[in-house]
């Protein structure tokens, strides 16, 4: 028998729940979003996708193989599905240099500067968007609308837009092209991986199902959205949307899905979960409204990731066997 000890770095997983397992699952997870965007954006989404996971696998092959010196880690599927978030966070019109820029932040900056998986203490595919989105802002806010339409604003932009002008909130619903059924299919414009709601729910239902994550996450951010938004719509429902709408419109279900639930960048208690969770919903929903960017999960979520050491150095479950001293 082997008596070594290990030493690894997070996330410490046992039993039949390896990292390969776990990423593979999140791969498949995205396909149902992959395929409607494909259906809705044409086949250059499927090109966006290909270049940003190939120089995602690429370079980190390439920083391990060579500065790092250390063990290749791309079996275990991690730059795959760094590679497909960050593909999912980018218009399907982006240049494919600017994917290949990203994708060498993603992985050389966000994930191993410091190390690699298990070390990164924010999520890469996020670093990636967020450099992309300040150094080519025109080419990451230009929307097409579909495969054969011109582009377009977000239904979030176009809805701050119109309020920001002076428009009530059923003056603005008057000016779009698009109906709420239309947000829940996917007929809208916006990055290609996060305009189904009705496709990420399926991924949602099958990492549930793998138990790959669990429920608490992406409930609480989702559920903090809704309760602010609501809030907000009820008090003055002519200057504010609707919840249904943050919910389905921008990022929300992707980044409370796919990378809020990052196990590297995320609580490991359910405490902590519940505090970085409601952390991301309130940014989220005060950039939204108030920030000068009509989406803010990308922001949110990178924020709350840097709490997160916080969080869990003061927010840790009872040691097993400890008596809880009795009060005076």
């Amino acid at each position: 028998m082997d008596k070594r000890l290990v030493v690894s770095p997070s996330p410490h997983v046992h039993g039949s729940l390896t990292t390969p397992r776990v990423m593979l699952d999140v791969v498949l997870a995205l396909l149902p979003a992959l395929a409607v965007s494909t259906w809705i954006f044409g086949w250059r989404v499927l090109g966006v996708t290909f270049v940003s996971v190939a120089c995602c696998v690429v370079f980190e092959y390439l920083i391990q193989r060579f500065m790092l010196k250390g063990p290749l880690t791309i079996s275990n599927w991690s730059a795959v599905v760094t590679g497909m978030l960050l593909a999912f966070n980018l218009p399907v019109s982006i240049p494919l240099w600017m994917v290949a820029v990203g994708a060498l932040v993603a992985i050389g900056v966000g994930k191993m500067t410091f190390g690699g998986l298990g070390k990164n203490p924010f999520n890469p595919a996020l670093v990636g968007r967020v450099f992309m989105l300040f150094s080519f802002p025109v080419a990451m806010t230009t929307f097409p609308q579909l495969a054969d339409a011109a582009t377009g604003a977000t239904p979030l932009s176009a809805i701050k837009g119109a309020l920001a002008s002076g428009m009530t909130v059923h003056e603005a619903l008057a000016t779009v092209n698009w109906s709420y059924s239309d947000l829940l299919v996917g007929f809208k414009s916006g990055s290609f991986g996060e305009v189904s709601a009705i496709a990420l729910v399926l991924g949602f239902v099958w990492l549930l199902v793998r138990r790959v994550i669990t429920w608490h996450i992406p409930v609480y951010v989702l559920g903090t959205i809704i309760i602010f938004t609501g809030i907000l719509w009820g008090v003055n429902p002519d200057a504010y949307m609707s919840p249904i709408f943050h919910i389905l419109t921008g990022g929300a279900l992707l980044g409370a899905i796919f990378m809020a639930t990052d196990y590297v960048t995320s609580p490991m208690t359910h405490g902590g979960m519940l505090i970085y969770s409601i952390g991301i919903g309130v940014i989220t929903v005060l950039i939204r409204i108030w920030g000068q960017y009509p989406e803010g999960m990308s922001f949110a979520i990178l924020i709350m990731n840097s709490v997160v050491p916080l969080i869990d150095k003061y927010v840790r479950p009872r040691r097993f066997g400890a008596v809880r001293k009795a009060k005076a």
